[in-house]
């Protein structure tokens, strides 16, 4: 996981964008090693945010966000009814699975911004409550959108995880680095 975004090649804005999104993805992730699934759960704050719904959502949001831009509709359908349930895994679901399906959004996400025509290329906004209506974005601030989203609830991944056992991201970095090494001597 990456946790350091080195200066793109000149002129690769797209590949700059994707750097720092796959930076902050990689900061959620670390949040959830080692965790079992019961602590993934818990919910340690006042806030129903747990670090298995972090994921969920995050992964969930991506893909969404990459189907507008498609003119697709999103994989899963919110609003105001079912919101709630983008932030906390549902039976059957855990956080193995919801790594993997966001390791597949991520590939999808950056196959898609890579072969844009151009990034100032637009799409509507979606005809939400929340949106301005008739408002059209470009592929540049999807990217962006997604880089804030991710980094947003990394934050909250990291103050949930260091409420769970006290590990901050410097500890997760060592751990993850750790356990790349002892799956590379495997």
């Amino acid at each position: 996981m990456v946790m350091h975004v080195g200066a793109e090649a000149q002129g690769d804005e797209r590949g700059a964008l994707l750097a720092f999104l796959a930076e902050q993805r990689g900061a959620v992730r670390r949040a959830v090693l080692g965790l079992t699934e019961e602590q993934a759960a818990s919910r340690p704050s006042a806030s129903e945010l747990s670090l298995g719904g972090l994921v969920k959502h995050v992964a969930e949001v991506e893909q969404g966000w990459v189907a507008r831009a498609k003119g697709e509709s999103p994989a899963v359908k919110r609003d105001a009814s079912n919101w709630h349930e983008c932030f906390a895994l549902a039976e059957g679901e855990t956080v193995a699975g919801q790594l993997a399906y966001w390791e597949e959004v991520a590939a999808e996400t950056e196959k898609f911004i890579r072969s844009v025509p151009s990034l100032d290329d637009t799409f509507p906004l979606p005809n939400d409550p929340w949106f301005p209506p008739d408002e059209s974005v470009s592929m540049r601030w999807l990217a962006l959108h997604l880089i804030r989203e991710t980094a947003r609830h990394g934050g909250h991944a990291d103050i949930i995880r260091e409420s769970l056992d006290g590990k901050t991201a410097f500890e997760l970095v060592a751990l993850e680095a750790q356990t790349g090494q002892e799956s590379q001597e495997a």
